[in-house]
């Protein structure tokens, strides 16, 4: 199997697991991919690979069993073309101890009951990336901290005004709730998962047979860089609901207050001028911090 590797090389700067989550003695851990059309690839694929390259070596067997749940099994398409079958739906999935829902499209009320239901048993339910937003919109994460994407803090702050945004997490957990910042924020999460499960040693394992430099697992906090929204000006401005950079020459634009503001989609101008006081100051409250 893997080649175990020295880790006490690694142990000294690495906090001690605080939350640990005792695993079953025999049978593997159920982990859920929830995916529809739209989903990101590498937010569902990162976690699929550290569970899939764990490692227990008391164990004979994989001490996870993955598989994917839609709410039908007709193919969906991924981010960039992909297409996947979906093993389950929501209907005959098996009970699954650990959920994985990555950035995917609109979820319907039926999946989100589904996230609700099979959340009272499950040991870790998790987001990536935007996937918070589907994992808010179940009422879960009410009155609880959250990251998602650096890109969607914004319109996270102004939709979900109940949940407080932590911006500058790699990863946040609440009890069985754990919300993982944009896209490769899910391996560390994952990582994460791993260690609460079956240690230190087994994780850093898993990460050194990945070849993952990251470190991120080790610290919740570490995303700092996204802690301060980047500042937008006139000759280098900022698309005013996710942050990226724009073009002003040909950005699409709308004039509130005095002040203009750039976008980088119609979709995201859309967004701010559905109700423009609204996120102009929710989008200050999130700077500020």
């Amino acid at each position: 199997m893997a080649l175990l590797i020295p880790v006490a090389i690694f142990i000294a700067a690495a906090p001690t697991n605080d939350s640990p989550i005792k695993p079953p003695a025999k049978d593997p851990i159920p982990v859920a991919f929830l995916i529809s059309d739209g989903a990101v690839v590498i937010d569902f694929c990162g976690p699929w690979e550290v569970f899939q390259d764990a490692y227990v070596p008391s164990r004979p067997d994989s001490p996870f069993r993955l598989y994917t749940v839609s709410e039908t099994k007709k193919p969906i398409r991924t981010s960039g073309g992909m297409q996947i079958i979906p093993e389950y739906t929501i209907a005959d999935a098996p009970p699954p101890k650990v959920i994985v829902i990555p950035a995917q499209s609109e979820p319907s009320a039926a999946v989100l009951d589904w996230i609700r239901k099979s959340s009272k048993t499950t040991d870790v339910t998790m987001s990536v990336c935007t996937g918070a937003f589907v994992l808010a919109k179940t009422g879960l994460l009410d009155g609880k901290s959250a990251t998602t994407f650096h890109g969607a803090f914004g319109r996270f702050a102004m939709k979900f005004p109940n949940i407080e945004l932590k911006r500058g997490a790699r990863f946040v957990e609440n009890g069985n709730l754990a919300t993982a910042g944009g896209l490769s924020s899910g391996i560390d999460l994952a990582l994460r998962v791993v260690e609460r499960y079956y240690g230190r040693e087994v994780a850093q394992q898993t990460a050194y047979t990945m070849e993952y430099q990251g470190q991120g697992w080790m610290d919740p906090n570490s995303n700092n860089v996204y802690a301060t929204a980047p500042t937008s000006t006139a000759e280098h401005p900022v698309c005013a609901v996710c942050g990226m950079t724009v073009d002003p020459k040909i950005a699409v634009k709308s004039e509130y207050k005095g002040a203009t503001y750039y976008f980088c989609s119609e979709d995201d101008k859309k967004t701010f001028d559905t109700d423009p006081e609204k996120f102009v100051s929710v989008q200050n409250k999130v700077s500020a911090k």
